[in-house]
């Protein structure tokens, strides 16, 4: 049975992605069942794929980084590869086509051929469940065998969208920067993900000073020096409250929307010389997976549509206009280089357009 568009469906698949149990994915175009590499092992394997049979899925990004960007798909932003199980393809083998890690210790067998992937749409939409559920995008992929969970291409598109995102609760928060501020907490119906707002100051006519502020644990709370982002969250509080009104969201997309775990990977990747727009695509994910409908979602529900945004950042910008909030002013939110972050500033004004 198929779950309609009830993002519930997609709910229990992405946790029994992360439990390492086989998915049945459905789509317009035919239904897959998938089993997570990382979080699969031996027996688990083993019950999925008693006869060795199973190919391996892929994201194009992850393909084109093993060599495969002849192949059509490969060659296909956000397409899905599919590669042909043989003998020697193990477990072992299919984590280090899985994980970009591994590729300079674990030297490749191969050749990989490429076949025809099936139903498509719904690979892509078990990629994104990868994503959703914080794990590689990386599958041992059957279409008949038993699946623990299933799910369908609306359903995740419904899980996955910013509307479903409601206000749980507020409260005043007097914090160092703002002494006169409130906080409130956002919830997604199917995720449980809470996003916040901080409200600095009292709504006075103009459009608020906003700023969109994506989770980075090392960084905000750690002290990180490989990003800026705790020095941007702390000047982004001190120009809101000079400003004397305004709001910073605090969105939890972790590592430009990939999660923690994966943001270690890319930073292990950065470590071996790759610059973060590389170390997305080798891991499998797009160069940023961040949706800024949430911000726009949240500043609907604050009742808020013309706003002042403090970023230098033009997706985002484009991101609430797109969504209904009109940003009358880009206000430039600069910060010092040190000899940790350099290189990543660099790839934000050269790679992902960032207006430094």
């Amino acid at each position: 049975m198929s779950d309609g568009g009830d993002s519930r469906g997609a709910a229990r698949a992405i946790d029994a992605i992360r439990r390492g149990w086989p998915v049945r994915v459905s789509g317009p175009d035919g239904s897959i069942v998938v089993l997570a590499v990382e979080t699969a092992d031996e027996a688990r394997l083993a019950a999925f794929d008693p006869a060795a049979g199973a190919d391996i899925l892929l994201s194009s990004g992850r393909a084109t980084t093993l060599k495969l960007a002849n192949q059509r798909d490969a060659a296909t932003p956000g397409a899905a590869v599919t590669i042909a199980r043989v003998p020697w393809l193990d477990l072992a083998t299919a984590t280090a086509l899985a994980d970009p890690a591994l590729d300079l210790e674990t030297p490749l067998k191969g050749p990989f051929e490429t076949r025809a992937t099936p139903a498509p749409q719904a690979a892509v939409a078990a990629l994104n469940l990868a994503r959703l559920a914080g794990v590689l995008p990386a599958f041992f992929l059957a279409e008949g065998a038993e699946a623990a969970a299933e799910t369908n291409v609306e359903g995740i598109a419904a899980y996955d969208s910013p509307h479903r995102l409601a206000i749980a609760s507020r409260a005043r928060l007097p914090i160092a920067a703002a002494e006169h501020s409130e906080i409130v907490a956002f919830r997604g119906v199917d995720d449980a993900v809470e996003h916040v707002a901080l409200l600095i100051g009292a709504p006075d006519g103009r459009p608020p000073l906003v700023r969109l502020h994506s989770e980075c644990l090392t960084g905000d709370a750690l002290g990180s020096l490989k990003c800026d982002c705790g020095p941007q969250l702390d000047e982004a509080l001190a120009r809101i409250r000079e400003s004397g009104w305004g709001i910073l969201l605090y969105l939890r997309q972790e590592g430009r929307g990939i999660g923690l775990i994966n943001k270690l990977r890319a930073y292990a990747l950065q470590d071996q010389g790759f610059d973060t727009v590389d170390a997305n695509l080798r891991l499998g994910f797009g160069i940023d997976e961040r949706d800024f409908g949430l911000a726009a979602r949240m500043l609907a529900l604050l009742g808020q549509d013309r706003v002042r945004l403090l970023s230098n950042n033009p997706a985002k910008a484009d991101a609430l206009e797109r969504s209904g909030v009109q940003v009358i002013e880009r206000v430039p939110h600069r910060m010092a280089a040190n000899p940790h972050n350099e290189g990543y500033l660099a790839t934000k004004r050269d790679r992902t357009g960032h207006l430094l």
